[in-house]
């Protein structure tokens, strides 16, 4: 009894390895025919065009689907994969050539936008972060090594923010898509939110998952004072349907927003609050899609781009619509090739308002100021030069604790409506004016102002008084006055000095009535 036991103990043992060897074959036999057929579509399919062409995808899938079905629970890489993960639509196996791109129909995203993708996005970008880790970015921020959250072109509704699975993490990309907001998305929240508290407000049962993934993921609460670093979005369309705004950027470092267009947001298109080195590129953004000449334009609301943080720059971007185009409370940052045509200013609109009174530090150049202008508060080390003012649009020198400081405002252009519009204007006094240089400026159709300017008078006189106010920015502000008198008096040499310096104002006067004609120039700065 014993031995037959014994027997059948030895032969289930060696079923069992004929069983084993079998599956190993055929998983050995399937990956040799995904080789080929990589190898077949490859050769066939040259052109880059071709390569990513639906048959194929579809194709690779039901060669992973069937491979799937003989591993079991066997990933790619031979390491099990856990219960809740064993669902196509949960935890999919990514595809041979790109083990790191997540597709998102993978996971059970709606490209149609007809059903919610909330969850299936969010799975895709937890997903993401079980790559294993790639060694460190800066100090406390666990580099994922690049995933890409691949949208495929889709239009997907969501009704809560995507946000990233935990702090201290980077290099990772969403790309390739849009989203909607739903009509019960959040009306304070964002499509994309990298934000610390990317966890409140969810289930018990996600934040368990989420923090299973992060020890999945190696990664650890961050000692770096930055929430993740580059971290990229491109190639997106969000629309906020008027629902909150588009993208949130919470004390992170790096971050790269290309190419996206962020539309029928209500409070801010993108948000950068804290960290530093946003950059933001060939994108545009509007609350209303429009493209001028829009009848309820005076009821815009909302700011396009909200830069709360340094050193950030905003390079070849169009505002279309917005009550504000750019507000930036940070300093350092500049803004180049920017097209702001939102809100007029006669509507009550600003293109771009620069909130932080006494340290700006802001340079703005090659820009296009379309019927709304700048505002600048107290502002010290402004630099705007080589961009264009159309439509009477203006900058506004706003006083908060009198101080102008290093501002220079040079070789731009400006065009209105003959209106009498000064090109650079005042609000409020100004009592700390230091090296304020607004000179140089290329004007039709509205009023010069500048700090440096040039008179001259003509007449037989012992007295010539020049009137600078029509020009200089400041009033009764000269600093620096030089002057040429040349007379036609035969031999007579009359002598002459400056006898006055006073509301905006040079006299110069001499000992003898002599004709003469007196040049002069002054600086305010």
């Amino acid at each position: 009894m014993c031995l037959s036991q014994n027997g059948e103990k030895i032969d289930r043992k060696m079923m069992e390895r004929r069983n084993m060897g079998g599956r190993n074959i055929a998983v050995a036999a399937l990956s040799m025919i995904l080789g080929l057929f990589l190898i077949h579509v490859s050769g066939d399919n040259s052109r880059v065009g071709k390569f990513s062409t639906a048959p194929y995808h579809d194709q690779m899938r039901q060669l992973q689907a069937f491979k799937a079905s003989l591993i079991g629970r066997q990933s790619v890489s031979g390491s099990p994969i856990s219960p809740s993960s064993s669902s196509p639509s949960s935890s999919p196996l990514q595809e041979a050539i790109g083990p790191r791109v997540y597709h998102v129909t993978n996971y059970g995203a709606d490209p149609t936008g007809k059903s919610d993708s909330t969850e299936a996005l969010n799975k895709a970008i937890a997903d993401a972060f079980q790559v294993p880790s790639e060694g460190f970015l800066m100090e406390g921020i666990t580099n994922l090594g690049g995933p890409q959250i691949n949208l495929e072109g889709g239009n997907y509704l969501i009704s809560k923010p995507l946000q990233l699975v935990a702090a201290g993490a980077g290099n990772l990309m969403i790309h390739g898509g849009t989203l909607r907001a739903s009509d019960d998305f959040p009306v304070d929240g964002y499509l994309i939110d990298l934000s610390p508290n990317s966890w409140a407000g969810s289930t018990e049962e996600e934040i368990k998952e989420g923090s299973s993934l992060k020890s999945n993921s190696q990664l650890t609460s961050s000692s770096s004072s930055y929430n993740y670093e580059y971290i990229t979005l491109r190639d997106l369309m969000l629309d906020s349907n008027y629902r909150g705004g588009g993208i949130s950027v919470i004390n992170s470092l790096r971050t790269s927003i290309d190419n996206c267009y962020v539309a029928h947001f209500s409070t801010n298109g993108i948000l950068v609050q804290g960290g530093h080195e946003t950059y933001i590129r060939n994108s545009f953004l509007g609350q209303h899609i429009t493209a001028g000449g829009d009848g309820g334009e005076r009821n815009y609301t909302g700011t396009a781009i909200n830069l709360m943080g340094n050193d950030n720059a905003v390079t070849d971007v169009v505002i279309f619509s917005a009550a504000i185009g750019i507000m930036a409370s940070g300093q350092a940052n500049t803004f180049s090739g920017v097209h702001c045509y939102n809100k007029a200013t006669g509507f009550g609109g600003t293109g771009i308002y620069l909130k932080l009174p006494g340290l700006t530090q802001t340079r703005i150049v090659n820009s296009y100021l379309d019927y709304t202008g700048i505002v600048a508060e107290d502002p010290v080390q402004l630099h705007i030069s080589s961009s264009f003012f159309l439509g009477d649009a203006f900058i506004l020198l706003k006083s908060i604790n009198g101080v102008a400081n290093g501002v220079t405002i040079v070789d731009n252009m400006f065009s209105g409506s003959n209106k009498g519009v000064d090109i650079v204007q005042l609000e409020g006094p100004f009592t700390q004016i230091d090296q304020v240089v607004v000179d140089r400026n290329s004007v039709k159709g509205m009023k010069i102002k500048a700090t440096i300017a040039r008179g001259s008078v003509e007449g037989n006189s012992s007295s010539w008084t020049v009137d600078f106010n029509p020009v200089l920015l400041f009033p009764n502000q000269i600093k620096h006055v030089q002057y040429s008198l040349s007379s036609s008096r035969g031999s007579s040499f009359p002598s002459h000095a400056l006898r006055n310096v006073s509301e905006n104002q040079v006299v110069i006067e001499s000992d003898l009535v002599v004709p003469a004609n007196v040049f002069v120039t002054v600086d305010q700065a």
